[in-house]
């Protein structure tokens, strides 16, 4: 039984033993290039559902794009240019990016500016319920104290649950602080933002929260199984979202399970570009793989924070190295030893902990203890215990796009180590150091194993 830690119960929730998983994650704005902070929950949720799919769980995966906003139009507005340009130019360059990434299980990205007709048939509905009000020259907004449970994702009281307002919610107007805007009238100063006829609304465009629920009530209905997001989503984003669905569908819960994947900081503090500590998913990949990254989202529970230094990037360097390494020894490994422990047996505890809330960390550190027992008979392992191991390893953690395969090695450090192995048998120790030397030259480590030389890229990761 997988079970997963729900936000709204705050406890560990058995995930629905259902034909088709729904599981939606709220997506970017795509306004400017995305950064580590988006990477790591997309690939926190690829994970997962990578995961999910190597146990023969059927997900269907959505999630939104954010193409209707004030930040993508005052950005379009600045350069000159319209703000569906911009925004498609952004969303190519998330999509990129997400493909560099290896985050390859969303099944659909849906635009919002795709499903107008059924963000204005939402809206309409909370108006006839009597959960909406219009404010002439402004919008329609949500008013929260028509849904008395407002607040109970972010566990606020209704006073608390009135000390924020989301993006485009800012009026004077409004009847309580807390309230959200659904539909938003065209604004005289903004000639070129875009907007959509509506005989029953007036002319305008959504709010930012009633995407979200237009776009899962047309794909998923009114209640699904998962819901995800960063943390920093959860009130009020997630909060509105309940509210909206739950009163247009008068059915509760919205969904079985809220997921929140934990913040991510940069050297300790949060990212800017005033700081200066603002790092683009470009900026990573140009230091480190993306096999590197995925590790270090591996590396830390998903709803645990994550502060990104170079220092966590080495070490999920070291990581990543460690197990390709082993990997690649196993399967030079031969010999008649009896079988140590098996691979199924890890193979047990490392889905075990995955099933306990997605713990990758436990599931790491149990691949790291089975290493370390291995380690030191490695090569008296019985072959096919060894070859088990070795595929093993390497497609356990392909499944999560964690590449374990070992680097081709050229022939000329091929041919150079078979001259040293030739050299060390006739005893010829300064031959073979100069070659050794030769080899470390070229940039390749050699190490002497009972099964024969083993080569491996040199990488400093002090």
């Amino acid at each position: 039984m997988i079970r997963i830690h729900d936000t709204l119960s705050g406890t560990k929730t058995a995930i629905p033993d259902v034909p088709k998983l729904r599981l939606f994650v709220c997506g970017p704005t795509v306004y400017d290039r995305p950064h580590i902070g988006n990477a790591r929950t997309f690939v926190a949720f690829d994970l997962f559902v990578r995961w999910l799919r190597s146990r023969r769980m059927n997900v269907f995966y959505l999630q939104n794009i954010t193409d209707i906003d004030d930040k993508i139009i005052d950005r379009a507005k600045e350069e000159g240019i319209a703000w569906n340009t911009l925004a498609r130019r952004y969303e190519n360059i998330f999509l990129e990016n997400m493909n560099q990434l290896g985050v390859i299980s969303v099944d659909r990205y849906a635009r919002a500016a795709d499903f107008i007709p059924e963000i204005v048939a939402q809206v309409k509905t909370l108006i006839e319920k009597g959960h909406a009000y219009r404010i002439e020259g402004d919008g329609w907004y949500f008013d929260i104290t028509t849904f008395p449970e407002y607040g109970k994702l972010a566990r606020r009281t209704a006073a608390q649950a009135e000390d924020a307002t989301s993006r485009i919610d800012a009026s004077d107007r409004k009847r309580n602080r807390g309230d959200f805007a659904l539909w938003k009238f065209p604004d005289p100063a903004r000639p070129d933002e875009p907007r959509w006829p509506s005989d029953d609304l007036g002319a305008g465009r959504p709010g930012w929260h009633i995407e979200d629920t237009a776009i899962t009530g047309h794909f998923f209905g009114p209640q699904y199984e998962v819901h995800g997001g960063a943390m920093d989503l959860k009130f009020p984003h997630h909060e509105a979202e309940i509210a909206q669905q739950e009163s247009a569908s008068g059915l509760s819960p919205f969904v079985a399970i809220w997921m929140h994947s934990g913040f991510l900081t940069v050297d300790g503090a949060k990212m800017s570009k005033s700081l200066k500590n603002f790092v683009t998913i470009d900026d990573l990949l140009a230091r480190h793989s993306a096999s590197a990254f995925r590790m270090m989202v591996f590396m830390h529970h998903y709803r645990s924070p994550l502060d990104y230094t170079e220092t966590l990037a080495l070490n999920a360097e070291k990581n990543l190295e460690t197990l390709a390494v082993f990997a690649a020894k196993l399967g030079m490994a031969a010999g008649a030893a009896a079988p140590r422990r098996a691979f199924g047996e890890f193979e047990k505890t490392f889905h075990a902990a995955l099933e306990d809330d997605f713990n990758t960390p436990a599931a790491l550190a149990a691949t790291f203890d089975y290493v370390a027992a291995l380690q030191d008979g490695l090569f008296e392992l019985d072959p096919r215990e060894a070859a088990a191991a070795a595929k093993g390893l390497t497609d356990l953690f392909a499944t999560f796009g964690i590449d374990l395969t070992p680097p081709k090695i050229p022939e000329k450090a091929r041919e150079i180590a078979a001259r040293r192995e030739e050299s060390r048998g006739s005893k010829q120790f300064k031959q073979s150091d100069a070659l050794r030397n030769e080899l470390n030259a070229l940039g390749y480590d050699i190490e002497d194993t009972p099964k024969g030389p083993f080569l491996w890229p040199r990488k400093n990761h002090s």
